[in-house]
């Protein structure tokens, strides 16, 4: 069985359609979405649906931070551009599409593997996996072999050995990673629909069960086409900046 793991999609509609084309020819069978739908981008609706249409086919979805948000208002600590994007978006979405987003589950789990927008400690809380010691927690938090969350837009994998030895590292793209069962393992497989280490590229993770491996990969897209539409929009400049510099 082959899983797709896509984060952060971030209405960015040029990505995700790239990152679904791509994820399909490299034979995806199965499909998880690890939270924030909207936010950000210019085609809320259009990701919601899409996503709306592969849970009603079997995939498995959680509620991310953005995602909350519309639903039920902006945190107070929620940055400017932000907060403006996440009434924007409310305005975009008709009643069956929020009530979708109100639908998600904080978390989800399939056999030994989690799924969660930010974290398995407080998943509520929006806290985020920023290095080895925030990863462990999260680990710590849950029986399972595997833990896949979003959040943060950059792609890290971490993982806890029986001796409670933790390590962590950034994959290369395209190159298949071992995930033994012996170790815990935290996949953060990065943005789909915003990218933040310096390369615009969208993020995705492909997990392959029958090979016991873990691929991390890149997909260019239109970004300029996706920046446009925010600009048009009027929405705040500087997000469609970010993904043209992927940061």
């Amino acid at each position: 069985m082959k899983t797709a793991f896509l984060a952060d999609l971030h209405a960015n509609r040029e990505a995700v359609e790239s990152v679904l084309a791509h994820a399909r020819a490299q034979g995806a069978q199965r499909w998880v979405l690890l939270g924030d739908f909207v936010g950000y981008g210019a085609d809320p609706g259009w990701v919601v649906d899409q996503v709306r249409a592969l849970v009603q086919t079997g995939a498995l979805a959680v509620m991310g931070n953005h995602d909350e948000a519309v639903v039920r208002g902006a945190a107070p600590g929620m940055r400017p551009d932000a907060r403006y994007v996440v009434e924007w978006t409310r305005a975009q979405l008709d009643a069956t599409q929020i009530d979708f987003l109100a639908s998600l589950p904080m978390l989800q789990r399939h056999a030994d593997q989690l799924y969660v927008h930010a974290n398995a400690w407080a998943p509520t809380g929006w806290a985020y996996i920023l290095g080895r010691s925030e990863a462990v927690k999260s680990l710590g938090a849950t029986d399972c072999r595997y833990t896949f969350c979003g959040h943060v837009h950059e792609p890290r994998l971490y993982h806890l050995s029986a001796a409670g030895k933790a390590g962590d590292f950034v994959p290369t793209p395209g190159v298949a990673i071992p995930v033994p069962p012996h170790r815990q393992w935290l996949v953060i497989p990065g943005s789909a629909g915003q990218p933040r280490d310096g390369n615009p590229a969208a993020c995705y993770a492909m997990l392959d069960e029958a090979e016991g491996t873990l691929t991390f990969h890149r997909v260019p897209y239109d970004h300029e086409s996706a920046g446009f539409k925010i600009r048009a929009a009027n929405l705040p400049q500087r997000l469609a900046a970010r993904l043209e510099d992927g940061h």
